[in-house]
Parts: structure tokens; C-alpha cells; sequence
């Protein structure tokens, strides 16, 4: 097995920095990843079935060994509810289209469901890595993100610009 290593590493390294290099634009962070991509090559090659498909496989961890790293990047660009807060009151709105009463109505949240939907929904959080980020249990964290979107779905039905039918259901946010 080493063996095999040793052919991917001098088959595929250029190859795979390169590629890296091109997604990531940092010679240090792109260095890292290379090495990261094959310490998990080298943990998980003996669950290769089909040696004709390493190249692709191998493509397929260094995929994910970047979109990991982004999404290392962007959960980091916070620490604290205060700088989630901050993202609510830019001047661009989240999506499209929404309003300021939108985004205030999100600032109304209580602490725990704001953050629960920012993540989740701003920031591309799934709902187990908020669980893991939070520290509570999965079906905790369906829950509050789920209470979330009804809080806010319950203010913003009371915006002036949002029209609703007569269960209250959203029909036009803007």
C-alpha cells in the first residue's frame, strides 16, 4: 500500500497543486490542503474498489478537502453574536428583494434563534454542523432553526410591504 502512495504522490502531485492552487489562489493554504489531501488518501486508499477510478477519486477528496476549507474560512469570519448582528444590518439586504423591515425583524430574534438562522441559512451551516457548532443535539438544533424561521415568519407577516393570505401565509415579500 505505501507503495501505491508513492505512485499517486509522484503521478498526481503537480497535477493536484496546481488544481489546487488555481481554487484557493494562496501558494501556503494551497500547500496545506495538498498535504491534507494525501494524509486522507493515504487513511482511506484501502477503500478504493476500482483502481481504474483513483484519478477521479482522488479529484473527489481534494474537491472536498477545499469546499472543507472554505467552509472553515467563512464559519471563522464571526466569533460572536454581536458580528452576526452586524450582518443582519448591512446595507445589502440578504436576499434580493428583501426589505429593512426584513432584516430588522430578523434582529428582533431572540439571541439563540438568530444565530440558528443566520448559520443555517446565511452563512450555509447544515443543521448538523450547527448541532456540532452549538454544541446541543441534532434534533435540538432542527428545532430551534425550525422555531426560528416560524418567529420570523410571525414578524415579518407584519411588515407593511409584505402581503399575506388569510391564513397568514407569506404571499409576496416585497
Amino acid at each position: 500500500m505505501h507503495t501505491s502512495i508513492q505512485h499517486i504522490w509522484q503521478d498526481l502531485h503537480q497535477e493536484l497543486q496546481k488544481f489546487i492552487q488555481s481554487k484557493v489562489k494562496n501558494t501556503t493554504v494551497s500547500e496545506d490542503i495538498l498535504q491534507e489531501v494525501f494524509v486522507k488518501i493515504q487513511l482511506k486508499v484501502h477503500t478504493l474498489k476500482d483502481c481504474s477510478k483513483l484519478t477521479s477519486w482522488v479529484y473527489q477528496i481534494t474537491r472536498n478537502t477545499i469546499t472543507d476549507y472554505f467552509r472553515k474560512q467563512k464559519r471563522s469570519s464571526f466569533t460572536s453574536i454581536e458580528e452576526l448582528e452586524l450582518l443582519a444590518e448591512e446595507e445589502e439586504p440578504f436576499f434580493e428583494g428583501l426589505t429593512n423591515c426584513i432584516n430588522g425583524k430578523i434582529n428582533e430574534l431572540p439571541d439563540k434563534y438568530k444565530e440558528a438562522l443566520l448559520l443555517t441559512v446565511f452563512k450555509d451551516y447544515s443543521q448538523k454542523e450547527l448541532a456540532e457548532y452549538l454544541g446541543i443535539s441534532y434534533s435540538g438544533t432542527k428545532s430551534r432553526v425550525q422555531r426560528a424561521k416560524e418567529k420570523v415568519k410571525g414578524l415579518v407577516a407584519d411588515c407593511e410591504n409584505v402581503e399575506t393570505d388569510d391564513s397568514g401565509n407569506i404571499l409576496r415579500p416585497f
